[in-house]
C-alpha cells in the first residue's frame, strides 16, 4: 500500500518520539493559552507600556541563560532529568506571577522562571527534544518528522490561543472583572507544567544521548567531551549559524504573539476572543506550512528552503500595519503565516545534520539559547516604541531585518548540505 513520506515518518516513531510529540502539543497549548492575554495582563495589573516590554524582555533573558545551562549538561547529566527541571520551572513562573502584581517580584520570577510571552517555545524543552528526536526515527526521515514536530506545535498554540481568549472573554461576559479573567489563564499555565512533568516521567533510558546512556560515559571509557558548552568538535560551525540566528531573533521579538495581540487591540480595538480567533488561524496555517516544508527542502534542498520562503513571508509582515482595516489587516497577517513557519522544521534539522550526535542538545541548546537572548531585546524595544505611539514601526523593522537574515544565511552556508543532500550529489 502506498504511503506518502510524512506518514510513513510517523509510522517509524519510537515510543519515546511519540511521548515527546505529546509533551510538545501540551507545553506549546499552554503558551497560545498564555500568550494572547499575557501584555493584557500586565497591563490589568497596572504596569506601563515599557514595563510590559522590560518584562517581557526578563521572561527571555532569563529562558535564555536557564536553558543554556540546562541545554550544555543534559547529555551529561540526563535529558530525562533536567526536562523534569523545566517542567518545574515553568509551573513556579506561572504561580508567581498569578499570586503577585509586585513588579521586583514579577521580574526575579520572570528571570528564574519559565514562561513564553511569544506562544512559541521557551526554556529548555526545545533544544533536549530536538536533540533526542534523531534518535526515535531514521535519518531518512529526519526532516519529515521534524516538519510534524512543528505543525503539532502550531496546532496546540492555535488550540491554546482559541481557548486562552474564549475562556478570558467568557469570564467577563460573566461578569468577572479583566484582571481576574485574564489571572484565570495564568493559573491554567501552571497547571499545564504540572501535567508536563507527568509526561517527562515517561521517557525511557533510549531518549538519553546515545554515546552515554551508560554510568560510564563513553563505551570504551573515555573522560566525556566538555568543550564550550557542551560543544568540541562542532563549535565553529554552531558559532557561524548562531551568529546569523540571533539577528533573526532580534527581529522576531519585535512582534511575539503578545505583543501583537496588543497592537490589535490598541489599533483595531479586538476583545480577548477575536484575539484568540486571529491566533488559532495563524497558527494553524503556520502549522501547515511546516509539514510542507519538508516536502518542498526534499527537492530544493534545506538552505534553499529556509531562505525563499522566508523572504516572502517577511514582506508580507511589513505589509501588515499598512492596511487600513482590521479585515484586510487579519488577511495578511494569515497569509504571512501560511508560509512564515516552513523555515523552522527545516532549521531545525539542518542544525542537527551538520553537527555530531553526541553534541545535539548542546547545539541546540547553544543555537536556541542565542536565538531566546536576541529574541529578549525585541520586546523591551516594542515596548518603547508603542509607549511612543509608533505602532506601525515593529512591524516595518522586524520584517527588514528579517530579510537581511535570509540573504546573510544564503550566502554563508549554500555550500555546506547535510549528509542527505551530498548523497543525492554523489
Amino acid at each position: 500500500m502506498l504511503q506518502l513520506p510524512e506518514l510513513q515518518a510517523l509510522g517509524t516513531l519510537s515510543a519515546d518520539g511519540r511521548l515527546l510529540f505529546g509533551t510538545r502539543i501540551v507545553r506549546l497549548f499552554a503558551y497560545g493559552f498564555l500568550s494572547v492575554v499575557l501584555a493584557l495582563y500586565l497591563a490589568a495589573l497596572g504596569l506601563s507600556d515599557q514595563q510590559v516590554g522590560l518584562l517581557l524582555t526578563l521572561t527571555l533573558v532569563g529562558d535564555a541563560v536557564v536553558s543554556l545551562w540546562i541545554a550544555s549538561v543534559a547529555d551529561r547529566v540526563g535529558r530525562k532529568r533536567m526536562l523534569l527541571v523545566g517542567a518545574g520551572l515553568m509551573i513556579f513562573a506561572g504561580l508567581a506571577f498569578a499570586l503577585t502584581r509586585n513588579l521586583l517580584i514579577l521580574s526575579a520570577a520572570a528571570i528564574i522562571g519559565t514562561i513564553s510571552p511569544s506562544g512559541n517555545e521557551v526554556g529548555p524543552f526545545l533544544a533536549i527534544e530536538q536533540a533526542t528526536l534523531p534518535q526515535t526515527a531514521p535519518d531518512r526521515h529526519r526532516t519529515q518528522v521534524f516538519a510534524w514536530y512543528a505543525l503539532a506545535g502550531s496546532l496546540a498554540t492555535a488550540l491554546g490561543s482559541l481557548c486562552g481568549g474564549g475562556l478570558a472573554q467568557s469570564l467577563q461576559n460573566g461578569g468577572r472583572s479583566a484582571l481576574d479573567s485574564y489571572r484565570a489563564n495564568i493559573i491554567g499555565y501552571a497547571v499545564f507544567g504540572l501535567l508536563l512533568a507527568l509526561l517527562f516521567t515517561r521517557l525511557s533510558t533510549a531518549a538519553e544521548a546515545t554515546r552515554y546512556r551508560s554510568a560510564g560515559g563513553h563505551p570504551n571509557g573515555a573522560a566525556l567531551p566538555k568543550g564550550h558548552f557542551g560543544l568540541h568538535r562542532s563549535l565553529a560551525v554552531v558559532v557561524r549559524l548562531s551568529s546569523l540566528f540571533l539577528l533573526d531573533s532580534v527581529a522576531g521579538g519585535l512582534i511575539i504573539q503578545s505583543l501583537i495581540a496588543y497592537w490589535f487591540y490598541v489599533r483595531f480595538g479586538v476583545e480577548p476572543a477575536l484575539l484568540g480567533g486571529i491566533f488559532f488561524g495563524a497558527n494553524i496555517f503556520a502549522g501547515f506550512s511546516a509539514l510542507a516544508a519538508a516536502r518542498v527542502a526534499a527537492r530544493f534542498g534545506l538552505i534553499n528552503t529556509m531562505v525563499f520562503t522566508h523572504i516572502p513571508s517577511n514582506i508580507l509582515l511589513i505589509l501588515v500595519p499598512l492596511m487600513p482595516n482590521l479585515p484586510l489587516a487579519i488577511g495578511v497577517l494569515l497569509a504571512r503565516f501560511s508560509i512564515s513557519q516552513m523555515d523552522v522544521p527545516t532549521r531545525q534539522s539542518y542544525t542537527m545534520a551538520v553537527v555530531d550526535p553526541d553534541e545535539r542538545s548542546a547545539a541546540a541548546g547553544f543555537t536556541n539559547v542565542v536565538r531566546t537572548a536576541g529574541h529578549s531585546l525585541g520586546p523591551l524595544i516594542t515596548g518603547v516604541l508603542l509607549g511612543a505611539s509608533l505602532l506601525s514601526v515593529p512591524f516595518f523593522l522586524s520584517g527588514g531585518l528579517k530579510i537581511v537574515y535570509d540573504l546573510a544565511l544564503y550566502r554563508n552556508f549554500r555550500s555546506l548540505k547535510p549528509p542527505e543532500e551530498v548523497k543525492q550529489d554523489e
